[in-house]
């Protein structure tokens, strides 16, 4: 996964939004040419639609290439996304996104393995505040990220969507008609 990162908020935005996924509709917004956040219907920590920048095309980049990839993913064709990202949060926030992209499809972790394997083994807490804030969804795996307990905890999107990504990773692609997928 390509990926560079920014302290302060860059003046190049566009979005777009895209319909017919099998989660809903999603926003898809571009800073500087970069996929800076990929949000859904109600996303807990959607920022306001008037910081997204002017609306752009779905061709245009780098919207055809994330479009693409999305739709491959929701075919079953595609396990690890390869966008440009212009992720900006702290660097924890930055830390801890790019552990999750390390998640493999079909798999998960929990909160506390995944802050013992960024070296900070009471930070679970910490790591589940940073995953919430993830501002690319999917792209950046933060679904993946489950309790101790297996149990499923917190997402962006709401935990049904969660419940059906995971479903949809490990092989119950029967919750994501083809027709859905593009």
């Amino acid at each position: 996964m390509t990926s560079h990162t920014s302290a302060a908020p860059a003046t190049g935005r566009t979005h777009t939004v895209i319909d017919g996924t099998p989660v809903g509709p999603l926003t898809l917004v571009a800073t500087d040419g970069a996929l800076s956040g990929l949000y859904m219907t109600d996303h807990r920590h959607r920022p306001p639609l008037d910081t997204f920048g002017d609306l752009a095309g779905q061709d245009s980049a780098p919207f055809a290439v994330v479009i693409e990839q999305l739709h491959a993913y929701f075919r079953g064709e595609l396990t690890v996304f390869d966008v440009p990202l212009a992720l900006s949060g702290t660097p924890f926030q930055r830390r801890v996104w790019a552990a999750l992209c390390t998640i493999p499809y079909g798999r998960t972790l929990s909160y506390g393995r995944l802050a013992e394997q960024l070296g900070v083994p009471s930070a679970a807490r910490a790591v589940g505040l940073a995953n919430g804030r993830n501002p690319v969804s999917i792209i950046v795996p933060c679904h993946r990220v489950v309790g101790a307990d297996g149990s499923l905890t917190g997402y962006g999107g709401g935990l049904d969507r969660k419940r059906r990504l995971l479903a949809f990773e490990s092989a119950d692609a029967a919750l994501f008609p083809a027709s859905e997928a593009g």
